[in-house]
């Protein structure tokens, strides 16, 4: 699974704004912008930064793409002995959404439905 810095970057690549020109119209210094992008750094958590990291990409506060880049960077900062193997941290989008009181796609519950299947049959097994 794709860390947050890494969707954020091939967004920005997508778009054609350097990394200096996010760093400018976000705010962020790049050095930390560039150490977040490889994964090095964490990413920021707050509402404000997100905020700003939607407007630096056009991205829409409202939309599914930003929900999503605000919940992964929210399970990436989580203590390690929290976080879920990959299997379970690749579903729990399905949850966050369902927890909004959105609805998940059919496509998002099969392969929730999926996933929790193969757990059963490994421990009646």
């Amino acid at each position: 699974m794709a860390r947050v810095g890494q969707l954020i970057r091939a967004e920005r690549v997508k778009r054609g704004v350097t990394l200096r020109e996010f760093c400018r119209r976000s705010g962020f210094d790049p050095s930390y912008w560039s150490r977040i992008e490889r994964g090095i750094a964490a990413p920021p958590k707050t509402d404000l930064a997100f905020s700003k990291i939607a407007e630096a990409l056009g991205i829409s506060v409202a939309s599914e793409q930003y929900v999503n880049l605000k919940d992964m960077a929210f399970l990436e900062s989580s203590p390690s002995e929290l976080a879920p193997d990959n299997r379970v941290l690749e579903y729990l989008p399905i949850f966050f959404k369902t927890a909004r009181g959105q609805t998940p796609t059919e496509e998002e519950m099969t392969k929730l439905y999926e996933i929790i299947r193969r757990e059963l049959d490994g421990v009646e097994k």
